[in-house]
């Protein structure tokens, strides 16, 4: 990956500074032959004016001293021609060390013949004599308004080339060193990215092996490795709950499993025993033994339960949780009626809170279970409904004998169990906690002044993320 990006950086680097460079250096030819010209033209006026006099008035001293001036200034310009031809055309010097050149015609050149009718010419053409391309420029002299001659100065266009060259060659340096600078950014960057990555990678393995302890750093790096460290913190965070809740649930049922079972192979040998010698007798065994059963029945579904709850959130909506106290209450009467226990609802019509109906109807089930169990014959079962403007409390009281305060922190573990014998699965109470848990409602336990207990469930009127499982609420 770091190699990819790299390169990918410096392609693209590349790109933008060939679209940048194509055009500069278009301008840069353009701009280094304007120079060139404009300062041919200006050295073209000097020497015009400097041979003014002597094509006003020839002489053989004027024209020596114009001679001299042009090869003085050919040796100073690195290999600048220069001409001088009077009105008729014809050179009466020339910064050539060829005599011959002096007294040929130079009509036939087009940029002399413009330049003797008092414009200014400049520009690039092909010498056949010389066989290659000059950058030219030829001015009038002037006297007044008459033309004494021209002055034309020639440059090989290769030095024109030349100079830009030069320059482009500078740019190319800058280019490639911009290149090569974002290829290193690139590569301090991508190794930094993938640095990072090799980190979560090593993690990710070290997690796989087992080491649920390793997390991400969270706090430095680029935002989208924090949201990717933080992504990876949640995630073992929730597969090592997940984990702890199956080491829980494992050791949890296989625990208690073992006692009903033993119990119940007890039983099955010894009605085995008694089966023929004892037949009443064995025949107890054997319904003490399905009595075991539906007992581990009701322990496994408890726990399967429980292992399919934990971690998960219900799915709340306002519910009218009063109209379900009333629901769960008519169920329950005719079975107090039975145990001559009064089983009644106490609040008002409606109330409306964040709940899951389901949840809710477990819970006031499992509280009213609980509270016929304890409840003495003519006793009282009251399942109260009180209401505020932050939400509604369900309680369910009892005419029982209590808990001790210390049991009042433990009745939401599972398999506790407030009675010594082996009535109940001691997953009850725990199971009211998970749902309530699952559904952002509190749940608690309070021992009543006149005795009896008071087991409550406040559903919010709002959703709030906390969730407090056994607490109580008041």
């Amino acid at each position: 990956m770091t190699w990819r990006f790299m390169l990918a950086l410096m392609g693209v680097t590349a790109v933008v500074v060939l679209v940048l460079l194509v055009p500069i250096s278009g301008y840069l030819v353009q701009t280094e032959h304007d120079r060139i010209t404009t300062a041919l033209e200006r050295d073209a006026f000097v020497l015009a004016g400097r041979a003014e006099p002597s094509l006003a008035s020839p002489s053989a001293a004027g024209e020596a001293a114009i001679s001299g001036l042009a090869k003085s200034y050919r040796a100073s310009s690195d290999g600048a021609r220069v001409v001088v031809v009077d009105a008729d055309g014809t050179a009466i010097v020339t910064s050539d060390d060829d005599p011959a050149a002096v007294g040929s015609s130079y009509l036939s050149r087009p940029e002399i013949k413009t330049a003797l009718d008092g414009q200014i010419a400049n520009g690039t053409r092909y010498s056949k004599t010389l066989a290659f391309n000059l950058l030219f420029v030829a001015v009038p002299v002037l006297s007044g308004n008459q033309v004494l001659g021209a002055v034309r100065l020639t440059y090989p266009a290769q030095v024109v080339a030349d100079a830009a060259n030069t320059k482009l060659t500078g740019l190319v340096v800058v280019a490639l060193t911009t290149v090569l600078g974002a290829g290193a950014i690139g590569w301090i960057f991508a190794s930094t990215v993938t640095r990072r990555l090799r980190r979560l990678t090593e993690l990710t393995e070290r997690f796989a092996e087992g080491d649920l302890a390793v997390r991400a750093e969270e706090r430095t790096g680029a935002p989208e490795l924090r949201s990717l460290s933080r992504s990876f913190n949640a995630m073992a965070e929730r597969l090592t709950a997940a984990l702890d809740q199956q080491r829980r649930f494992a050791s949890d049922a296989s625990h208690q499993l073992r006692t009903p079972l033993t119990a119940l192979r007890l039983r099955l040998e010894r009605a085995g025993e008694l089966g023929s010698d004892s037949p009443h007798e064995s025949q107890e065994r054997i319904s003490a033994a399905v009595t075991e059963v539906d007992r581990l029945d009701t322990l496994v579904e408890g726990l399967l339960l429980l292992s399919r709850g934990e971690g998960s959130v219900a799915s709340v909506s306002l519910t009218d949780v009063a109209a379900i106290a009333r629901g769960r209450v008519e169920q329950w009467q005719a079975l107090g009626e039975e145990h001559g226990v009064d089983i009644r609802y106490q609040g008002p019509s409606s109330s409306i809170a964040l709940a899951s109906s389901a949840a809710a109807e477990q819970i006031v089930d499992n509280y009213i279970d609980n509270a016929l169990s304890v409840s003495p014959t003519g006793g009282t079962v009251t399942v109260r409904l009180d209401r505020d403007g932050h939400g509604t409390t369900i309680h369910v009281l009892d005419d029982g004998p209590g808990l001790p305060p210390a049991d009042l922190a433990k009745a939401f573990e599972r398999f506790w169990r407030g009675r010594d014998d082996s009535s109940g699965t001691g997953l009850g109470l725990a199971i009211v906690s998970q749902l309530a848990d699952a559904s952002g409602a509190e749940v608690g336990l309070v021992n009543r002044a006149r005795g009896g207990l008071d087991a409550r469930v406040r559903f919010n009127a709002e959703w709030t993320p906390e969730r407090r499982r056994g607490s109580p609420v008041g």
